[in-house]
């Protein structure tokens, strides 16, 4: 590949190096950037997470978030991407 250098100009992550080094398509399923985001939010969880948010928002001395956790039917979300779903909606 006549243009690698360019791409060292550049910061990388591990696996971007690897794509790099292995061959471009070289990634598993699952592996990269991307691998922790779970699958996608249905428009139901959606309407779900918005009912509890607002629900729960206003109660004083208690985490949100946990309450949220606590409450949502969809098993097995974490913290994390319950804040970017709310951030996002």
């Amino acid at each position: 590949n006549k243009t690698a250098f360019v791409e060292l100009l550049f910061w990388k992550s591990p696996a971007a190096v690897r794509e790099m080094t292995e061959g471009y398509g070289s990634l598993q399923e699952g592996e990269g950037p991307g691998r922790s985001r779970g699958p996608p939010w249905t428009p139901q969880e959606e309407q779900e997470l918005r009912e509890l948010y607002w629900k729960y928002k206003e109660v004083e001395g208690e985490d949100v978030i946990a309450a949220i956790l606590a409450h949502l039917p969809a098993r097995g979300r974490t913290r994390r991407q319950v804040v970017r779903q709310l951030v996002r909606l």
